[in-house]
This record gives C-alpha cells, structure tokens and sequence, in this order.
C-alpha cells in the first residue's frame, strides 16, 4: 500500500495492534502448554486463555515479534517500508526514519522479518522448467579472510565472495516476437547461500527445492551430474561464459539484479547474513504482482510461522 493509505489505516499503537490481533485471530492460537486450539480473549489484561488448561498467552507470543519490546508501530512501519519499495531499507535507514535511539533493536527486526520471508519461501518447491547456476556476492568479514594473510584469489572458492546457487523457475513462451526477447517466461526464484559446491550439496539443494517432476538446465558442471537422477529431466551442456546468459537468460538476470539491489542499497553485507538479504530480495520478487496484498502477505507470514524457527535463521 502507499504511504496516505498507510498512514490512514495505523496512525496509532492501537490500530496496529488491533490489526494483528485480527491475523492472530483468523490464523489461530495453539496453547503452548496442551496444544489446544481454542482460547477465550481477556480483554483487560490483552492475553488469550486456553480453554482446556487457562495457561494464558500474550498477542505477541510464538510470533515474529516473540519477546521484542518494540512497540507494533515500528514493526508495521518496517513491513510497509520493505514491501512498498522494490530494492529495500538498511536497518540504519530504518532506524533514522523511525526515530529510535539504539541500532541494535532495529537490525534484529529487520532480520527477523527477512527471516520469516524465507522461511515462507522455503515451504514450495520450483517445477516446469528450471534454470540453475551458481553465483558470487561479495561479502564481508569472512573467517577465511581473517586466515589468509591477506592473500585472496577471484571467482570461484575467493575469500570476499559468497557461493549462491541460483534456481529459477520458468515457462516456456514460443518464438519470441522481438529480437531480444527471451524464449521463456520468468516466474520464481530462490537464491541458496552454500558452503560449497560438492556434488552432495548441490543435490540437497535440488532435492528440497525443485519438484522430481521439473525439467532442468544447467551448464556442464561436475557437480551437477548426479541431478539426472533426481528429476525428470536434465538438460546440460558446455556453455563459454559469454553465452551464459543466452543458455540461462533468467538466472543470470537475477543475479544482477540481487547484486544491483546489495551494492545500491546496503553497499556491503556480512557472509553471515547474507541469505536473509538475499530471501528479501526473492521474497519481494515471487510477488511483484501483489501490489498493495504484499504488506498482508507479510503480516500473515508473521503470524503464522514459529518463532524459534525465525530466531535460529536471524542470529
């Protein structure tokens, strides 16, 4: 939504937290004590009660907001920022337009909500056909940086670059109409941070995220020989790195853009958190054609999915 809409449906602490409580509701609670489903809402007090065993639980528990002391205004405020922009908000952004005096606060709910959107994605795998390859970022404060006397090495296996394995998904359109017009549609993607690229890690990526009945493209690669085995299909052949982007027009598209998006916006990024970054940047991708649905999308997303789920991903 826009920022007038925005602005016109919170424009208070009350109205934010009446909004998640209507989620929170339509969502469900499940008592964190005996499972039980259904909960009476104590009014005077803003907690639920289970009906079952009466152990009572907060609006904010089990949710991606679990144990913050942020008010719900900044939390909303951050949800429509990241989803009403198509590049995105450092937290120190975030933390000048929403006032805050502490960094810290502020970096950990961004995190938490990059978290939760890919966690969100995780939950579909990719099928028709499905373009895949690898990428580097460059990243930052890297253990083997710290350990290599300074003496790094480019491309493939660098100190400052981080090993992505892009997979996008695609349908395929017919003759293209105008010269330059690819072959195929773009309709999803993810982007996996790998600590390597071994033949078994590239299969555990492919196994949880890409259907057994999905087509697969992919250049020659040694690692990738064993995926034949693990689809339908797997086209592959030897690609020079100039017509790359001709074999796999769709995957490199996004690795441009997601480094366009890292360099422009965050300038550098840590290795350590550069999934979350990265999950954002699908996230919003996979549905740029929401429009305003997007900041619901999100706020459902936070409800829904387990905190402890969202905690492990964002520290």
């Amino acid at each position: 939504m826009n920022l007038i809409k925005f602005t016109k449906e919170f424009p208070d602490e009350a109205s934010c937290r009446a909004k998640f409580k209507e989620f929170r509701d339509r969502e469900g609670v499940v008592c964190r004590k005996c499972g039980h489903t259904e909960h009476f809402w104590l009014k005077t007090i803003e907690k639920y009660e289970c009906k079952k065993c009466k152990t009572r639980t907060s609006l904010r528990s089990g949710t991606v907001m679990h144990a913050s002391n942020l008010p719900f205004s900044y939390w909303f405020i951050a949800m429509h920022l990241i989803t009403s922009t198509k590049k995105s908000f450092s937290a120190l952004e975030l933390q000048r337009q929403i006032g805050h005096r502490y960094y810290a606060p502020i970096w950990l709910l961004l995190n938490k909500l990059r978290a939760t959107m890919g966690i969100r994605d995780n939950q579909y795998q990719l099928d028709d056909v499905v373009e895949i390859d690898e990428g580097f970022f460059s990243s930052v404060d890297t253990e083997k940086e710290k350990n290599s006397n300074n003496k790094t090495k480019r491309g493939r296996g660098s100190q400052k670059k981080s090993t992505v394995m892009i997979l996008a998904k695609t349908v395929y359109d017919g003759k293209p109409k105008k010269k330059h017009q690819k072959v195929s549609k773009f309709r999803y993607v993810k982007m996996i941070v790998m600590d390597n690229l071994k033949g078994t890690s590239v299969d555990k990526v492919i196994t949880e995220h890409v259907s057994p009945t999905s087509i697969v493209k992919s250049d020659n690669y040694t690692s990738y020989s064993n995926i034949k085995n693990l689809v339908d299909c797997h086209v592959k052949r030897t690609v020079k790195p100039k017509e790359a982007g001709k074999y796999l027009p769709w995957v490199h598209t996004m690795i441009a853009n997601a480094k366009r998006t890292l360099l422009g916006i965050h300038h550098m990024v840590s290795d350590k958190h550069i999934q979350g970054y990265l999950d954002e940047f699908c996230y919003k991708v996979n549905r740029r054609y929401y429009g305003e649905k997007l900041f619901d999308r999100l706020l459902i997303a936070s409800v829904s999915i387990n905190y402890k789920s969202v905690i492990t991903d964002s520290r």
